[in-house]
């Protein structure tokens, strides 16, 4: 993932379930269909929770990588 392709970042770094995805669903309401939203997160749980979230609502997951228990996905919203 380059950083020419993301349109927006949002850092849940320290956060808890359910803020990540609270404010995932926030963020990607921003968006435009195809824009490209870069998650931030330290939350274990988001390793299930963004995946099926993205499966329920037809986001796209393109990537989600993992370093020093940084996790960063990229959704590209439906």
């Amino acid at each position: 993932m380059t950083d020419s392709t993301i349109t927006s970042t949002l850092d849940t770094t320290g956060k808890c379930c359910p803020m990540p995805m609270v404010e995932t669903n926030r963020a990607i309401r921003a968006l435009r269909s195809g824009e490209v939203l870069e998650i931030v997160a330290t939350d274990p749980g988001t390793r299930t929770d963004i995946p099926s979230w993205c499966a329920r609502t037809g986001h796209r997951l393109l990537s989600m990588a993992e370093s020093d228990g940084t996790l960063r996905y990229y959704v590209q919203k439906a």
